[in-house]
């Protein structure tokens, strides 16, 4: 069973973890591609931010991005190679992320076991018919995932130190 504490818990954990890793960065920053098959830290952010908007729907919150912006972040979607067309400003982004944060923790502060328990709306194409609750912990498991990525993409825009 998932409770609300452990939910509130990793969102916080995860959001101050990332908030770390990206402090200096700026919109170029976020650009520089690794030299190997995978996405850059503005794509890979972004992901963590259309994700955060699927919990909100999930609690029947609403979202801070649009669909079009939610897409350009989905699973599976184009690489972001340079400052193209609906890619957003790194800068913005983050200030998205704390929106999606504030609302996110508002509404798991809310939040009453039984809703936990509830079975989910399909906010993810493919996912099991999960309890709200076991949708949430999916999500913020797969944001620690990449939340991991987000050093070893600090050191491919250059910064060769440690935050953590």
């Amino acid at each position: 069973m998932t409770d609300v504490k452990s939910l509130i818990t990793t969102a916080e954990r995860n959001f101050g973890v990332l908030k770390r890793e990206v402090e200096g960065l700026t919109h170029a920053d976020s650009l520089v591609q690794p030299p190997f098959r995978g996405n850059c830290l503005n794509w890979v952010v972004g992901h963590v931010t259309q994700s955060r908007d699927k919990m909100l729907q999930a609690l029947g919150e609403a979202s801070v991005w649009t669909a079009e912006q939610i897409d350009r972040y989905e699973r599976e979607s184009e690489p972001i190679t340079a400052d193209m067309p609906g890619v957003i400003p790194f800068e913005q982004m983050m200030a998205d992320l704390a929106i999606t944060q504030e609302r996110l923790l508002g509404a798991l502060k809310r939040c009453e076991q039984t809703t936990l328990d509830t079975r989910a709306p399909e906010v993810i194409k493919g996912l099991p018919e999960w309890s709200i609750g076991e949708t949430l912990a999916f999500l913020l498991w797969h944001e620690t995932y990449h939340v991991g990525q987000t050093n070893l993409l600090r050191q491919v825009a250059g910064k060769n130190d440690k935050t953590i």
